[in-house]
């Protein structure tokens, strides 16, 4: 199962404390306390992985080490080791205490979320002309802490959208190497799928219905999935008895989550056009026609189809 939305609570490291001491070496005294190492800090890591989340199921309190105490004869402690988080690249870090938010939207892209930190001196540092036997040191400084909600937001060139069991999984996988779960039956899919074609990525948004943006069936889960898909693929089933009427659904959806994903660029599929005849697949792609000019009948049973989604897809990747 896709974990795309968690939360988890960070915390740095402390810095460690400075130390008193004087050196016991005859001619030559004075204070050799060192001061403290600086405690670890959390960064997040973007990563092509999209399950990468999933390590956060069971493990929600992360915290980096301490920075280690001072010691005699000046010497400092160490540094307490970083924490580094791998997350999938589209996620949206959330640190809800700050009301800050941060997204990691590359690939080895890293962002700090809590400092570690710094250490003590220790009490060489307050040696002076006037105070040659110095007592004074400083305790380390405490590491930040965050509570965070991770949430995923994929990154993807072009979206497959559409009612459940419109074909989507279907097109991926003949597009791409995926390998969708595909049946005859409503949401088949329950976590997106991601696809390349050559260098584009093609995300299949799980399947969408009437009432999905105040959460029925799958509700918002993977409304905002699409918020990130710079071109969308509409597919509606050629054995729908009203193709105009599940557009509109999917449509109002979209603009009542968000009314930027309906400015999106879109194509429209009739798919599984194998499915009916000649006749009715002429009226309903003359149905579509007037509310979407870019309307095109699909069948993973015939290639000439999928040359044109291809060719679709080559312009696509020849813009970018």
């Amino acid at each position: 199962m896709l974990i795309d939305d968690v939360t988890i609570k960070v915390s740095a490291g402390n810095g460690g404390r400075g130390a008193v001491a004087f050196n016991k070496n005859m001619m030559s005294l004075g204070p050799t306390g060192g001061s403290g190492g600086k405690g670890g800090s959390v960064f997040f890591e973007g990563v092509p992985d999209l399950n990468a989340l999933g390590q956060f199921r069971n493990k929600k309190d992360i915290k980096a080490k301490d920075g280690a105490d001072g010691r005699a004869q000046f010497n400092d402690g160490s540094d307490g080791s970083d924490v580094v988080l791998k997350v999938p690249v589209g996620t949206v870090i959330h640190k809800i205490e700050m009301n800050e938010t941060a997204e990691v939207l590359k690939i080895g892209e890293r962002i700090l979320v809590v400092k570690g930190g710094f250490g003590g001196k220790g009490n060489f540092h307050f040696r002076s002309s006037t105070n040659t036997s110095p007592k004074q040191f400083q305790e380390g400084l405490s590491g930040e802490y965050s509570t965070v909600r991770l949430e995923l937001k994929l990154i993807a060139d072009v979206g497959l959208i559409g009612l459940p069991n419109a074909g989507k999984s279907s097109l991926l996988n003949e597009l791409t190497k995926a390998k969708s779960k595909v049946a005859n039956y409503p949401f088949t899919t329950l976590e997106p799928n991601l696809g390349a074609y050559y260098e584009l990525i093609i995300a299949d948004v799980p399947g969408l219905i009437e009432g999905a943006s105040v959460g029925k069936g799958l509700g918002i889960k993977f409304l905002r999935h699409i918020e990130r898909t710079k071109i969308l693929f509409h597919l509606i089933s050629a054995e729908s008895e009203n193709p105009a009427k599940d557009y509109a659904i999917i449509k109002k959806e979209l603009e009542t989550h968000s009314k930027e994903l309906i400015k999106k660029p879109e194509y429209v599929f009739l798919s599984k056009s194998d499915m009916i005849n000649e006749k009715s697949l002429a009226e309903k792609l003359k149905e579509l026609k007037k509310i979407n000019k870019s309307t095109f009948p699909i069948s993973i049973l015939d290639e000439n189809s999928l040359e044109k989604v291809k060719k679709i897809l080559n312009k696509i990747k020849s813009e970018k």
